[in-house]
């Protein structure tokens, strides 16, 4: 392995297309939206809406600082330019740790239903096999990584497009055996709301989560032939992924089935397949969520690898990590993340009520913390380009607006997780990991002064400047694409 080599650029749009779409649809809208519509009823609908926007709003903010400035780290490089580089540091490695705790969580889940189907095995041993089969196709080429999102991915969207199709046709009365119900599962039953207004905000908490994924796409653009015209197509495609796929899909199941029945708690998706009379419901869907389980997990080692090798390319994780191989992988990064994932998937079964508990609470409110720091990002990085900011390919809708409801939604989000009794352990947890991060970037930065250099990629039309203490700073014989960022801690 090299240092001096560059990620290989061979991911395709087909490729970039169905990554954007995967990291929206996981393995949490099969399953884990049965207890959400438990809990608010048809209601979850306006939940799934709101906690849909604000994540459109932070894609979109997102694809703004993308599209001017391409980069593997994505976020974490533009809070460095932004907030300084213990903010990037924070982020990075907190959006690290997620996906490194995904794998044990994802790893165990499609070991149990593959332990399902072959009892014979224990559970472990598929745990296994399927970290594995993912680490030597993540270490093989960023290709093969493509390649297999873009399979995975496809499945999910054929399953959820069938769904959709065979639900409008039984909402419209045109599928034999199953009557039009109408508006009665929607408006009966305790209405709408049948739990208050109060079950539909948490239930925006519940869902909120799932949609976390969506920027994987602006991490792998940067291992693409055009990274702006990649990030440019996913940013805009997801405003119709969340309200096809979810909201689609979740109205289907509320106006088909009782809010209430067990069938829905147990399983949404395959109450309404039963409904239609299709043999084997369980069975399909065990084959669509375990490709779900496989998406992600093969999404949480690329991604996580990733983060780790643009951190240590700017100096914040071990120099080794930056290594890349002959194949255009950085190998030692995907190692690195594949020997913590496997910890985590041990601890999983060896002590699943305690320590990884702990691990998976400490990860809970993550995904909040890095949709606010790519707001405040680009409010403060957009303000600095002044005038330039004309020449944007991409642009934030209505800034400053949009950027401060999305600023003071996802506040309100953090207060909720305060005030919900199933959230308050897990957000005080994630914001003690939160503040053990900062602390020590604060300290490596500030205090001691430490030194980097961020490799900055070459960009189209407009870009994001850093501020003054960490001024653009390119050798005299490099291109632009050799151009260095130098870090100089403030005092």
């Amino acid at each position: 392995m090299q240092a001096d080599q560059q990620l290989s650029k061979s991911l395709k749009p087909r490729h970039l297309s169905m990554i954007a779409i995967a990291g929206v649809i996981g393995a949490g809208l099969f399953v884990g939206s049965g207890a959400a519509i438990q809990q608010a009823g048809p209601g979850i609908l306006v939940a799934y809406l709101a906690a849909g926007l604000v994540v459109i709003l932070v894609m979109r903010m997102l694809g703004e600082m993308a599209a001017a400035n391409p980069e593997t780290g994505s976020f974490s490089t533009y809070a460095d330019k932004a907030l300084g580089r213990w903010a990037g540091f924070s982020i990075g490695w907190l959006y690290a740790w997620f996906w490194i705790i995904v794998l044990g969580i994802e790893a165990t889940a499609g070991a149990a239903i593959m332990h399902r189907w072959v009892p014979g095995i224990d559970q472990w041993v598929w745990a296994l096999v399927l970290m594995v089969l993912l680490t030597l196709t993540n270490l093989g080429s960023v290709k093969s990584y493509g390649e297999f999102e873009f399979w995975f991915a496809s499945i999910k969207v054929a399953a959820i497009v069938l769904f959709l199709l065979f639900g409008a046709a039984a909402i419209l009365g045109l599928v034999p055996g199953v009557p039009a119900p109408g508006l009665d599962n929607l408006t009966g039953k305790g209405g709408f709301m049948p739990n208050g207004p109060g079950a539909v905000l948490a239930g925006i908490l519940v869902v909120v989560f799932s949609f976390f994924g969506a920027e994987i796409a602006t991490i792998a653009a940067g291992e693409s032939e055009n990274p702006v015209d990649a990030v440019k197509k996913a940013v805009k495609s997801t405003v119709w992924r969340i309200l096809v796929f979810y909201i689609g899909s979740i109205a289907i199941v509320v106006t088909l089935l009782p809010w209430n029945s067990a069938s829905v708690a147990k399983s949404p998706y395959v109450a309404v397949i039963e409904l239609f009379g299709i043999p084997g419901a369980g069975t399909i869907m065990d084959i669509v969520v375990l490709t779900s389980v496989l998406s992600c997990l093969n999404s949480g080692l690329y991604t996580a690898s990733r983060m780790l090798f643009s951190l240590s390319r700017r100096g914040d994780a071990p120099r080794s990590w930056m290594r890349i191989s002959k194949r255009g992988v950085p190998a030692a990064a995907v190692l690195a993340s594949t020997v913590v994932g496997f910890i985590t998937v041990g601890l999983n079964y060896i002590a699943p009520d305690t320590v990884f508990l702990f691990l998976v609470n400490t990860s809970g409110a993550i995904a909040l913390f890095v949709w606010l720091v790519i707001s405040v990002s680009q409010l403060i990085l957009r303000r600095r380009m002044g005038t330039a900011a004309r020449d944007l390919q991409l642009k934030m809708w209505l800034f400053p607006y949009l950027t401060w409801i999305a600023i003071v939604s996802i506040v309100a989000l953090l207060v909720g997780m305060v005030v919900l009794d199933t959230t308050r352990e897990s957000l005080l947890l994630s914001l003690a990991l939160a503040a053990v991060v900062v602390g020590i970037g604060l300290w490596r930065y500030r205090r001691h002064g430490a030194k980097a250099t961020v490799p900055a990629a070459g960009s189209a039309g407009a870009r994001f400047e850093a501020p003054a203490e960490d001024a653009m700073v390119a050798p005299a014989d490099a291109s632009d694409e050799d151009a260095t960022v130098g870090a100089r801690p403030s005092s």
